[in-house]
């Protein structure tokens, strides 16, 4: 079975996705507080992280590090309202994109995103590093959800 990065094909598609969710994001009533500015890297730094998520290039970790991502939720203190707009916007914008066809990656793809949005809203109110959720590194998904 491919990769879901493969399935999904690679990083011109996840780029084209994440573009277009970035912009929702920004002009979002309820995710425009914590998308607050357009950054020119943004979009970069999304579709790598996803594209690694889903079995593709290693260019987050060797570019970034987890820490990064780390450090950009904290203090963002993410409400619940945020963090399942989040969810609803990103699976809007791959089913727009035409690349939910597949049950079993919509599956992924919803995991994926839910599991990364409840992270980042721990993250966003730990107050100390033992608050932080444990996990350190990039998680890698597969059509099962989290190896």
């Amino acid at each position: 079975m491919p990769s879901l990065y493969d399935h999904v094909g690679g990083d011109e598609v996840l780029h084209r996705v994440e573009a277009a969710f970035y912009d929702k994001a920004l002009s979002d009533p309820v995710l425009k507080t914590l998308f607050t500015e357009r950054l020119p890297q943004h979009v970069d730094h999304l579709t790598w992280f996803t594209a690694e998520s889903f079995g593709g290039p290693d260019r987050f970790t060797r570019e970034l590090g987890f820490e990064y991502i780390i450090a950009v939720h904290r203090g963002l203190r993410i409400t619940d309202e945020q963090r399942e707009r989040f969810v609803e916007v990103y699976m809007q914008t791959f089913e727009e994109a035409g690349l939910l066809e597949d049950e079993e990656f919509r599956t992924a793809v919803y995991e994926h995103v839910a599991f990364g949005s409840r992270v980042a809203q721990q993250n966003s109110h730990a107050t100390s590093d033992s608050e932080l959720h444990p996990i350190r590194e990039v998680p890698r998904w597969s059509w099962a959800g989290d190896d």
